[in-house]
């Protein structure tokens, strides 16, 4: 018996359909993933407000600073959308950004502790994400080990 009915549409139910696409969506946003969508989702909020208010307000008082928590914002939004989203694809693009956020963030806040005079006003990840309670350079480490336990899921 053939899987479709005479319109041409499926005789086999929605669910049983969608089950491949689902259980991969399981995967990355559902358990602790769930936490970290919840993290990444208000990350984004929080660095893309405070870099849209700065740079609308004064802009020229520290531009690098700025530009550097709008990239952040930038970062937390696509890995939100991909730990939503779900899928291989999507998993792997998260990881990689997971790997460039702990970059940005080893990187932005050893300068900050170098040349603090670089950074006349603080970005998000300024002093390793002191000003959020360290959790700038917690999120990608325990994103990236989510991230990589999921694929064996």
């Amino acid at each position: 018996m053939s899987d479709t009915d005479r319109t041409g549409a499926s005789a086999v139910p929605a669910p049983e359909r969608d089950a491949p696409r689902r259980k991969q969506q399981f995967e990355l946003g559902s358990g602790p993933g769930r936490v970290l969508v919840w993290f990444y989702g208000v990350f984004t909020v929080a660095a893309a407000s405070r870099s849209i208010v700065e740079m609308l307000l004064d802009f020229g008082k520290a531009p690098l600073a700025y530009v550097l928590s709008a990239v952040a914002a930038v970062v937390y939004g696509f890995i939100t959308y991909s730990l939503v989203r779900g899928g291989e694809t999507a998993r792997r693009a998260a990881l990689v950004c997971c790997a460039a956020e702990l970059a940005g963030v080893l990187v932005v806040g050893t300068w900050t502790r170098l040349e603090p005079s670089a950074f006349p006003d603080s970005t998000v990840w300024s002093d390793f994400g002191v000003g959020y309670l360290f959790i700038p350079v917690l999120l990608p480490v325990t994103g990236m080990i989510w991230l990589r336990r999921a694929r064996k899921a």
